[in-house]
């Protein structure tokens, strides 16, 4: 019997993330003082793990961590956010993964990721909690994983009739069976021009770009635009949804909010839009604070956000 609460599994990354603030990035051979650092629990499947178990998901995490200190670091914020830790392998041969953004003073980032355990991932460590996908509702992907153990999740869970949800992040070319097992795939605009060759800079450039991928067999795309909001498209329907303004801090883990909160909005049976608009608020919250995973908003938060906003949740 499933739970009352959406539940929603993730096959994902974990990174460290050494995170540092400069007045701007430096120039080749160049040292540069910065100003800030933070370090904190990351990786796109982590965070979009802790996004929707604030939300309100029963959330159940597979990945690979290292015998190593970070490795405990995550399996406590796991704990801490009750997210199951059932998937995820502690690897005695290489080290946890580990991000190193770099934020300026406008809020934007730049991000070099050593994945380490994450690219050690395999389809039997899949198929070892093989049940837990199979209980979902939707289980949701990154591409910080060997594409061939997503996808072998993601077949997993169609069968069982969960809806499967890909981030193709960072950007790498997809097989083309993926595109017509995700339900949906929620790309950003660096992520979109990879696998369309198209910008989405534009009305008319956001149709090309989402017509690119519909005509590949996704069924739903979500472009994720940042201060621009949201682009929506199936075969039958278009829709840009705007983006709620705020201070920018940290825009870090701002696409793996939205993803979260997308998926708990759809494992609600919410309509698309109402999803993306929640998510849009999720991801608008989760940039006024530094650091992804610290970002995160609960969902009590994000009620409180849109209802200072005037948009009935």
């Amino acid at each position: 019997m499933k739970s009352s609460k959406p539940r929603i599994a993730v096959v994902g990354s974990f990174n460290m993330d050494l995170v540092v603030r400069a007045p701007r990035r430096p120039n080749k051979g160049e040292t540069l003082f910065g100003t800030e650092f933070g370090m904190f629990c990351g990786g796109k499947g982590f965070n979009q793990a802790i996004a929707a178990a604030r939300l309100g998901a029963e959330v159940s995490m597979v990945g690979r961590v290292g015998a190593d200190y970070f490795g405990d670091l995550f399996l406590s914020a796991l704990a801490a956010d009750h997210i199951s830790v059932d998937g995820v392998v502690r690897d005695a041969t290489h080290g946890t993964g580990v991000g190193l953004p770099v934020i300026g003073d406008d809020g934007d980032n730049s991000i070099i990721v050593v994945p380490r355990a994450n690219m050690s991932m395999t389809i039997e460590d899949v198929d070892r909690v093989a049940g837990q996908i199979e209980q979902a509702d939707v289980l949701l992907l990154q591409l910080e994983v060997p594409q061939v153990v997503s996808q072998h999740a993601a077949m997993i869970a169609k069968r069982a009739g969960a809806k499967v949800i890909l981030n193709p992040a960072p950007a790498s070319p997809l097989d083309s069976a993926f595109y017509h097992v995700a339900d949906a795939i929620i790309p950003n605009e660096q992520e979109t021009l990879a696998l369309t060759g198209v910008l989405p800079a534009d009305d008319d450039s956001l149709r090309r770009a989402a017509r690119v991928l519909l005509d590949s067999g996704a069924h739903i795309v979500i472009l994720t635009l940042g201060e621009r909001g949201a682009f929506l498209a199936t075969t039958g329907e278009e829709a840009l949804i705007d983006s709620f303004k705020v201070d920018v801090v940290d825009t870090t883990g701002a696409g793996d909010a939205f993803c979260g909160a997308l998926v708990v909005g759809l494992a609600r049976r919410e309509s698309l839009r109402a999803a993306a608009r929640f998510a849009n608020a999720a991801a608008a919250l989760s940039i006024t604070k530094l650091g992804a995973s610290p970002s995160m908003p609960s969902a009590s938060d994000v009620e409180k956000f849109l209802s200072a906003a005037g948009v009935v949740a």
